[in-house]
């Protein structure tokens, strides 16, 4: 027995490569139709503007960067750089409780300029959900869930563990449909690092 075992980590790491493999199966199997109808939205956008907050947020800017590789215009709102959005632009949103202030907000603002909006969301009937063209649902505990019921980890968890996941898939499917080699996207890498 190592020293992981005897703080339970191993096991830990078990229980939460369990809880997103059935996780994943349900998405994929119940939800196969949003995951394309997200795919094409971020493909048919002019330009894409990700919006989350807290641990969500870091993981949605996962996606801005791997969107960003495949060559599309992808803006981080409340950078200092990022522009106003505008009619065909695309509010790609990821908010557990679909009621974040800030979140519904920018997107009553994107759904009032003709932008399309994209939640994912644990609330399918959440604010946010009610706003957007597609949703992404993900049946995954809410931060203030206590009860253990939907996933043995900490508050948002495997919410925002599945914000990553699903950036990754996204990215990974368009990737596919472009045809463009490993090779074509990696001038894009950051550079500056």
């Amino acid at each position: 027995m190592n020293a992981l075992d005897d703080d339970g980590v191993g096991s830990a790491l078990t229980n939460i490569g369990r809880e997103l493999s059935t996780l994943i199966d349900r998405i994929a199997g119940d939800d196969a139709a949003a995951l394309s109808a997200l795919a094409d939205a971020i493909d048919d956008a002019p330009r894409i503007f990700v919006l989350a907050a807290g641990r969500s947020g870091l993981a949605l800017r996962m996606t801005a960067m791997r969107l960003m590789h495949l060559g599309l215009e992808v803006h981080v709102v409340g950078e200092v750089t990022a522009p106003a959005i505008r009619a065909g632009d695309l509010l790609l949103t990821a908010s557990g409780s679909g009621t974040t202030g800030n979140i519904v907000r920018a997107a009553q603002t994107a759904h009032s300029v003709g932008a399309g909006i994209a939640a994912i969301t644990t609330a399918p009937t959440s604010p946010l959900a009610e706003l957007a063209s597609v949703t992404v649902v993900v049946p995954a505990a809410a931060k203030l869930d206590r009860t253990g019921a939907a996933s043995g980890q900490y508050a948002g968890s495997l919410f925002e563990q599945m914000v990553v996941l699903l950036g990754d898939a996204v990215f990974h499917a368009l990737w596919k449909r472009s045809g463009a080699s490993a090779e074509e996207l990696w001038p894009r890498h950051a550079n500056l690092e």
